[in-house]
C-alpha cells in the first residue's frame, strides 16, 4: 500500500521500547519504578478544581468556546506576565490561550513554517520542538549542545553558528530552564540572543513550561523581559506542572503580534478552544493564591535531594539541577557503550527502575538517560537500591 509521506519523516516513538518492557514487566507482576514519563503525580489544588465544577454547572459554558480563548482569561495571561515579569501584554493582540503547549507549538509550526524553511533547534531538545516543524513540512537545523556546559558557551555556540547557517533558519525553538537537560540561563543570555536574531531575521520561539519549577533561589527569566523582543519572540508556559495540571490541557503563548495573530489563525481552523469551564479554573489558578506553586516546587526539591545525592553516592555522578523536575543523568563509564536505549532496557530489567533514553531528545542525548521526578522519596531510595544491586552485579 502507499506510504503516507508525512508520517515516514517520523522515526519510530524510542519511549515506546522502554513502555512496552515496562507494561510487560508490571504484567509479570514486578514492581517497576517509573522515572519515564513527565507527567506530575500530584493533584490539582482544590481551589482550582471548585471553580472548574462551579464552572461546568452553569450550561451557557457547554458550548462552542474560542479558538484564542475568552477574552478573560487573555487578560489573566497578561496581567500575570506583568506581575512576574513587568511585561506589558495587549490581550486582544499578543496572547492566546493554547491547548497546552505541546499543542500550540506545533500549530504554530504548521501556521509559519513550509517546505522551503529551516529551523534551528538544540540537539538534545524535547521532541515536539524537533518534531513541530518536521511535522510542518520543513528541515531542522540542529545545534549541539551535548557539551555545553554553561550559559556563556551556549551564546558564544550561537553567536558562531547562527549567522553561519545556510539557508538562515526562519525559528530558533529554545525551553529554558530546560527539557531534558536542565540547562538553566540568565536575563543576560536573552539580552545578548534577542539583538543577535533581530539582525539575522530569525523569530524566536520560547518555551517556559519550567519557569515555576525552580530551585536554591535561581530566578528563571521571561524572554519578552528584553526591551523590544516582542518584536521577533513568542513565549509559550502551560499550567501543567507550576499548578499540576497536565491532564486538563491549557497554556498559552504571548509576545510577537505577527506570530500571534498566524497561531490564531490556523487554531480557527483546527479547533474551538480548550472547554470554557477549563479556562475558567485557569484564570483562577493565575490569579489566585501561589501557594500551591511553592508547595508543588517544594516536592521536586525534595524528591531531587534524595535522587541527585543518591546517585553520586553509588558513583553515578549526575549535576544537581537548579530548576525543572528532571535529572539528566550521563550513563556511568562502564555502561556508556551500550547507548541509551540499551542501557534504560538494563536498569528497567535489572534496577526495576523506568527512564527515558536520551536518543529519544536527539541523537546527542544518547549519552544520557533522563529520570523524572515522579516518585515519592520513600520510592526513589528503593530505586537506588534497586540500582545499586545493578552496579554490584555488573
Amino acid at each position: 500500500m502507499e506510504e503516507f509521506r508525512r508520517l515516514t519523516r517520523l522515526p519510530a516513538y524510542v519511549f515506546n521500547i522502554t513502555s512496552e518492557l515496562k507494561a510487560a514487566a508490571r504484567k509479570r507482576g514486578e514492581d517497576i519504578i517509573d522515572f519515564g514519563m513527565g507527567n506530575p503525580d500530584g493533584a490539582t489544588p482544590k481551589f482550582i478544581v471548585d471553580k472548574l465544577i462551579e464552572a461546568a454547572q452553569r450550561t451557557t459554558t457547554h458550548r462552542y468556546s474560542l479558538s484564542r480563548g475568552i477574552p478573560r482569561l487573555r487578560k489573566a495571561i497578561c496581567t500575570w506576565y506583568k506581575t512576574r515579569y513587568d511585561v506589558d501584554l495587549n490581550p486582544e493582540t499578543e496572547a492566546i490561550v493554547t491547548i497546552g503547549s505541546k499543542e500550540g507549538i506545533a500549530h504554530l509550526c504548521l501556521a509559519v513554517l513550509d517546505g522551503e524553511d529551516t529551523v534551528a533547534v538544540p540537539n538534545p531538545s524535547y521532541p515536539i520542538h524537533i518534531f513541530g516543524p518536521v511535522i510542518a513540512g520543513s528541515k531542522i537545523q540542529s545545534i549541539a549542545l551535548d557539551d555545553v556546559t554553561d550559559q556563556e558557551q551556549l551564546i558564544a555556540q550561537l553567536e558562531y553558528e547562527l549567522p553561519r547557517m545556510s539557508p538562515r533558519p526562519k525559528l530558533l525553538i529554545l525551553n529554558f530552564p530546560a527539557n531534558p537537560t536542565t540547562q538553566c540561563v540568565d536575563l543576560s543570555f536573552f539580552e545578548r540572543l534577542v539583538p543577535l536574531c533581530k539582525e539575522l531575521g530569525i523569530y524566536i520561539v520560547h518555551d517556559l513550561a519550567y519557569a515555576d519549577i525552580v530551585f536554591d533561589g535561581y530566578r528563571a527569566p521571561s524572554i519578552l523581559e528584553v526591551p523590544g523582543a516582542k518584536d521577533i519572540a513568542v513565549e509559550f508556559f502551560t499550567l501543567s506542572k507550576s499548578y499540576n495540571m497536565p491532564g486538563w490541557r491549557v497554556g498559552f503563548m504571548v509576545g510577537s503580534p505577527k506570530l500571534v495573530y498566524a497561531l490564531g489563525r490556523i487554531k480557527s481552523y483546527f479547533d474551538y478552544g480548550t472547554f470554557t469551564p477549563i479556562q475558567v479554573a485557569s484564570i483562577a489558578a493565575l490569579e489566585g493564591p501561589q501557594d500551591c506553586v511553592k508547595d508543588i516546587t517544594r516536592i521536586y526539591k525534595c524528591r531531587r535531594d534524595v535522587l541527585v545525592p543518591g546517585l553520586n553516592k553509588l558513583g553515578w555522578n549526575v549535576d544537581l539541577p537548579k530548576a525543572t523536575m528532571f535529572a539528566w543523568a550521563r550513563i556511568p563509564e562502564q555502561f556508556r557503550s551500550m547507548g541509551s536505549i540499551d542501557f534504560s532496557k538494563k536498569l528497567l530489567l535489572e534496577a526495576k527502575v523506568a527512564v527515558s533514553p536520551g536518543v529519544g531528545f536527539g541523537d546527542h542525548g544518547d549519552t544520557h538517560v533522563r529520570f523524572s521526578l515522579i516518585e515519592n522519596e520513600e520510592r526513589t531510595r528503593q530505586a537506588l537500591r534497586g540500582i545499586k544491586q545493578m552496579f554490584k552485579s555488573a
